[in-house]
């Protein structure tokens, strides 16, 4: 409804042009919102304040005009000038009948819009490096970008979802020692584990694996792991420590050794993240490999064209890219003395393929730990010829669990954390995605517990599922009754909804596609949960004031019609967050 006025005005505003305007603005100057008080009207635009001094008009007298040169319409009682030069509309009794039959002719797709444009958007999101299950913080960056892929193809965006694989580098070779080491000492060596290693539990089914797989091929005796190497933390350097024994192992077992094990744990921890993400939910069109990206030539190809553009410099033997001429504090390298590339040259190579790809816009979902990444890679996609704007990075704050009143403490290195699943077993997947979704994703969480897992109106994502369950209680009342719901009289009838609580429920409910859109814009899933929170509400106060099953026919369809639509809004918004629908609580 908000959007069908916004195109009356735009309509107005058109007609005028030639005479009273000098020329037809921007549409995004043309803006309904909704009164705050509905003593003076259901809407209220302030185009002719913003059109005034362009118009040079006086805004009052500019509201008037376009006032008169709206076209007419029947579900608009009157539109009329206020204060400084607002326009303000009245609704006709039937408009809220129109929306309502709006709801249910269109289903599942009431609320979606054209806004898009069929833009292609690439939303990347989790991309945890596989050294270890997802965590806590891990699980809300899912529930983030699963939930802002669906609100933007909601929005009529063509949206892809991706999960880049940081397969390559050090932290997988650490990962690799790991298990290596856990695999001699489960062969009987005395080979001390190392203070920088992955100390997790789950680690020990990979050594075990390997040990299946490879036998006895892989093992050495503990003296010849540990000759010469330096001294681990506390007493020595634990990255000397670490960085001499991945060394050591590559010499033991050979560069195809080494590759094996470090393989056979990548492949089992994907498998294990993708089986966890499968299970809440959350789904990827592509997973890309950083190792693949490389072996293609991806990398190769960025560098080219950061040489092609002049952007790259010599230093001291290692290769420099001038981010400082694009806005980033320092230069960066991009190819080390002794040839290797860095990982900021897989990340800016990674980006200009998803702009090869053709995706016009890139969201990348980070973790706050990246807040000076944005700024490098933006640099890179710029001296590559890409404009920096295309580039949005949403940073995701951390998150805290609490059981009760004590703090659960979490430490990824030292394995002390709660893992997705763990949470997920706990208080299940329709708590974990609605929880993590509560607040604005800049803002640190508290994630408690105890009241997920509660069945009370405390409980956000209770008391909106109720609501749903609530609706098809009174449904299933009706039938056994012996009663059955009359969609066209219910629909017909829609005058009859003039109680404060069903104009209540109406108001909230005919707000579910401008929320969708401004979620969309803002990058916001937390205003669609707050949203279904209102209107549960609204719902919940109606359901404790009024009988549904009345005798009275046309009030009964009429009231039954405005009870599903709300069931139906509710689905429609839960199904977006990745929250089920119950029909019984």
């Amino acid at each position: 409804m908000k959007q069908e006025l916004e195109q009356l005005l735009l309509a107005a505003v058109g007609r005028l042009v030639g005479e009273t305007l000098p020329q037809m603005p921007p549409a995004g100057t043309v803006v309904i919102e909704r009164a705050r008080d509905t003593r003076h009207g259901d809407f209220a635009s302030n185009v002719a304040l913003r059109l005034a001094k362009g118009a040079r008009r006086n805004p009052r007298e500019l509201a008037a005009a376009i006032v008169a040169a709206l076209p007419p319409q029947d579900w608009v009682a009157r539109a009329e000038v206020a204060g400084a030069g607002f326009i303000n509309f009245h609704l006709a009794p039937g408009a809220w009948g129109r929306e309502l039959a709006q709801v249910l002719t269109l289903g599942k797709t009431y609320g979606t819009s054209r806004l898009g444009g069929g833009e292609r958007v690439l939303v990347e999101f989790v991309s945890a490096n596989p050294t270890g299950p997802l965590h806590v913080g891990h699980g809300r960056q899912a529930a983030y970008g699963a939930t802002l892929a669906n609100l933007l193809a909601a929005a009529g965006y063509a949206v892809e979802r991706e999960y880049y694989v940081n397969d390559a580098g050090r932290q997988m070779d650490i990962l690799a020692v790991s298990t290596w080491v856990r695999y001699l000492q489960a062969a009987g060596e005395s080979v001390p584990f190392p203070e920088n290693g992955y100390r997790g539990d789950y680690v020990l089914p990979l050594a075990q694996a390997l040990r299946d797989e490879a036998g006895s091929t892989l093992r050495h005796p503990a003296a010849a792991v540990l000759a010469g190497l330096p001294a681990d933390a506390p007493a020595g350097d634990k990255e000397a420590y670490i960085d001499g024994l991945i060394a050591r192992a590559r010499g033991l077992i050979g560069a195809e050794g080494f590759r094996r094990v470090l393989d056979l744990s990548l492949a089992r921890m994907l498998h294990d993240i993708r089986d966890d993400l499968a299970g809440f939910g959350v789904r990827f069109d592509h997973w890309v490999s950083e190792r693949t990206l490389a072996e293609e030539g991806a990398i190769d190809h960025a560098l080219q064209v950061l040489e092609s553009q002049g952007r790259l410099r010599r230093q001291d033997g290692a290769l420099w890219f001038a981010a400082t001429e694009f806005g980033d504090e320092k230069d960066r390298v991009v190819v080390r003395e002794n040839g290797q590339k860095t990982y900021f040259a897989s990340d800016i190579a990674y980006h200009l393929s998803k702009r090869e790809r053709g995706f016009s816009r890139l969201i990348d979902v980070l973790g706050a730990d990246h807040h000076g990444y944005v700024a490098r890679v933006r640099a890179g996609l710029m001296a590559m010829g890409q404009p920096g704007d295309c580039l949005e990075a949403p940073l995701i704050q951390f998150v805290s669990l609490f059981r009760g009143a004590e703090k659960i403490p979490m430490g990824k290195r030292e394995a002390q954390f709660v893992t997705l699943r763990q949470l997920r077993e706990e208080v299940g997947n329709d708590a974990c995605r609605f929880f993590y979704l509560m607040r604005s994703h800049d803002q640190p969480l508290d994630f408690d517990l105890e009241l997920a897992k509660s069945r009370s109106n405390e409980n956000p994502v209770y008391y909106i599922q109720y609501a749903h369950a609530r609706v098809a209680s009174v449904m299933k009342q009706l039938g056994a009754r012996g009663l059955a719901f009359d969609r066209a009289a219910g629909l017909g009838n829609t005058a009859l909804l003039t109680s404060e609580h069903e104009q209540a429920v109406l108001a909230s409910l005919t707000r579910y596609p401008e929320i969708l859109e401004q979620a969309a814009v803002a990058r916001a899933p937390h205003a669609l949960v707050h949203y279904l929170r209102e209107l549960a509400n609204a719902f919940h106060t109606y359901y404790n004031a009024a009988q549904f099953l009345v005798e009275d026919a046309p009030l009964r369809n009429a009231r039954l019609a405005l009870v599903l639509a709300v069931q139906q809004v509710l689905r429609n918004g839960l199904t977006l967050l990745g929250v089920s629908a119950p029909e019984s609580m």
